[in-house]
């Protein structure tokens, strides 16, 4: 069972709390049920994002077995067999639905978002995954999509420019991620993507400085003139630390993966709850 749960990466579960955020940045956390909606979406989307897991280590087994951190993963290192991988990936799938069903009895929006997402993802692994720009391209879509899906299961219509602004800032870790894989493989003389010999590291430096600024232009104008507190906007110098932290730890010694970044540091998770508080107490407190 351990095999299959890290098959799973429920770590990676924390990049689902997405789905909260146009509920919870509309100031309707309170309102209903809403929240018990929600709770099942997440449990729907990332039993989805775990079925993307174990067709994407089907698919690179033997890269996989070649890099010095993912040979670990339980298919790579045959803890888990490819026929019961896919077995499971099934059972996932089923329960996926069963959550979303729950959730929202099965209503398009939120079902195309979903379906979007495994399509997307299932495309991304299948090859697309090798062809630049486009591989960046599906993996910030995976964040805005998130935000789509719980927009739909609580009915709230998101800002457009909360949209350009999560749009922007997962560009901006997409690149870091693939900017960290393309030094390490430089450093180990490996090639574990394909993708990477059509990338330099100062073209993918460049990428993430724009998105990176645009992103937090995009969030400066959703806190000025969008968000119902005029507090909003003193948020922004905690962002700006947020992703110089960010920026600080990829900068290291690291593949660049927003997870395992966000996780390695105590100071970024203290910034990233401070941040929270903050928006708790200016949404829902001082308004």
């Amino acid at each position: 069972m351990k095999s299959y749960v890290k098959l799973m990466r429920p770590q990676h579960w924390v990049k689902n709390v997405l789905i909260f955020l146009p509920v919870f940045f509309n100031g309707s956390v309170f309102k209903g049920n809403v929240m018990g909606k929600l709770f099942l979406g997440f449990l729907a989307f990332s039993l989805c994002a775990s079925l993307i897991y174990v067709i994407n280590d089907i698919c690179d087994v033997e890269k996989d077995r070649m890099h010095e951190k993912k040979k670990y993963r339980p298919i790579a290192s045959g803890e888990v067999s490819i026929p019961a991988a896919v077995v499971f990936a099934v059972v996932l799938g089923v329960c996926s639905e069963l959550f979303l069903y729950l959730a929202d009895g099965m209503k398009s929006g939120a079902n195309v978002c979903l379906i979007l997402y495994l399509v997307l993802n299932i495309a991304y692994s299948s090859g697309l995954k090798n062809r630049p720009i486009i591989d960046i391209m599906i993996l910030a879509s995976g964040f805005v999509i998130r935000v789509l899906f719980g927009a739909q299961i609580s009915n709230v219509v998101p800002s457009q420019w909360l949209i350009l602004t999560i749009m922007m800032f997962s560009l901006y870790m997409g690149l870091g991620k693939r900017r960290n894989e393309w030094r390490k493989s430089t450093e180990l003389g490996t090639e574990t993507r394909a993708v990477l010999k059509y990338y330099t590291y100062e073209l993918l430096n460049r990428y993430m400085l724009v998105s990176m600024v645009l992103g937090l232009v995009f969030y400066a104008y959703w806190c000025a003139g969008i968000t119902a507190s005029t507090l909003m906007i003193w948020t922004l110098p905690l962002v700006i630390a947020i992703l110089m932290k960010y920026e600080m730890i990829i900068e290291t010694d690291s593949y660049g993966d927003p997870v395992d970044v966000l996780l390695s540091d105590k100071y970024l998770i203290a910034l990233v709850l401070l941040y929270v508080i903050l928006i708790c107490l200016f949404m829902y407190v001082i308004i």
